[in-house]
């Protein structure tokens, strides 16, 4: 079953090395300009929306389920392909986390409009910010655009990275494209717009689900890595629920008591204004410079939510593996290697 002579390995192995090797391509080479399988996944889901859209729960549910279903069902069938070789399962998971994080153009992205706020080019920041979020940017001045980029810095660092990489750790190849896959079907229409209050209403909810572990993950690790722990705890608790997002909240919060900034306020989406509630109360209004440290403190996320994942995968599966014989059974084996297996 295996391409290796002696020994057995673990999936959790060669999707481990696949990990790593994939956020690190996005370090060294981001998002590919032209032919992204997640532009081509919201290309099919938009022909599909079109195809079924009614002001209707139960239509949004059958598109989310058939655009979710046919991509983590896509996933499945690679994996089965490279069944018979860790070396080729290591290279498909790379391939697979290199096209659903977006670590790197997440940073990028936000430094254009930290560097055009610091130039005092306010209408060049305004051009760019809807590259990053949906905010209004004719709405906002120079403060209030820089605080929009830390808050969408730390939402997407849960969105785009770390929550990837648990689905990833979860639920190997599949886990990841489906999550990329629910939140991108969630930015699309999963909005309380006339058009997606009801229609999105099912992607929306499946994408508060499935983002819950990894915004955890993400606000527990900008506590221990942003300097602040206690800060950021204290945000978190007090000011997390009062978000009207469930994960979005915890994440910002977290974000905004490690970088001893407030955040939340008012706002303003597709010509409505909203008055969210601060979060982070103790700290100073966020500054320019402050969209540079949420950056760097992203980037130390998203690599420690690796460290941990791997690592725990690997320890998880080394003890089930240690137990198997103490239970008397001789569970099944995914790389058994037997001789002269090609």
């Amino acid at each position: 079953m295996a391409v290796f002579r002696r020994g057995v390995i673990s999936p959790a192995l060669p999707g481990a090395v696949g990990a790593t090797a994939g956020l690190l391509g996005d370090l060294l080479f981001s998002d590919p300009r032209r032919g992204h399988p997640v532009a081509a996944f919201g290309r099919a889901a938009g022909a599909a929306e079109r195809l079924l859209w009614r002001d209707h729960r139960g239509r949004g549910a059958l598109h989310t389920a058939l655009c979710v279903g046919g991509a983590v069902g896509l996933a499945q069938l690679a994996v089965h392909a490279v069944r018979r070789s860790p070396t080729a399962y290591a290279a498909l998971t790379a391939a697979a986390t290199w096209a659903v994080v977006g670590g790197t153009s997440l940073g990028r992205e936000a430094r254009v409009i930290g560097a055009a706020l610091a130039a005092g080019d306010v209408e060049r920041a305004r051009e760019r910010l809807p590259h990053l979020c949906g905010r209004d940017p004719e709405a906002l001045n120079a403060p209030q655009m820089a605080r929009a980029v830390v808050e969408s810095v730390a939402e997407n660092t849960s969105d785009a990275v770390v929550g990837a990489l648990l689905w990833g750790a979860v639920a190997g190849v599949p886990g990841l494209v489906g999550f990329r896959a629910v939140n991108t079907l969630d930015a699309m229409v999963g909005h309380k717009s006339p058009r997606y209050r009801r229609f999105g209403w099912s992607a929306a909810r499946l994408d508060d689900v499935a983002g819950w572990p990894g915004a955890r993950l993400t606000a527990a690790l900008a506590a221990a890595l942003g300097g602040r722990p206690a800060a950021a705890v204290r945000a978190w608790r007090a000011d997390a629920g009062r978000h009207p997002s469930p994960n979005a909240g915890v994440v910002e919060a977290s974000f905004a008591g490690a970088l001893g900034v407030r955040l939340g306020g008012a706002l303003s989406y597709g010509g409505r204004t909203e008055l969210r509630p601060v979060l982070g109360e103790r700290g100073r209004e966020v500054a320019v410079a402050d969209v540079e440290r949420a950056v760097r403190l992203s980037r130390r996320v998203s690599w420690g939510a690796l460290a941990v994942l791997v690592v725990g995968r690997l320890a998880l599966t080394r003890a089930c593996r240690a137990q198997r014989p103490a239970a008397g059974g001789s569970g099944v084996r995914p790389w058994t290697v037997r001789e002269g297996a090609a």
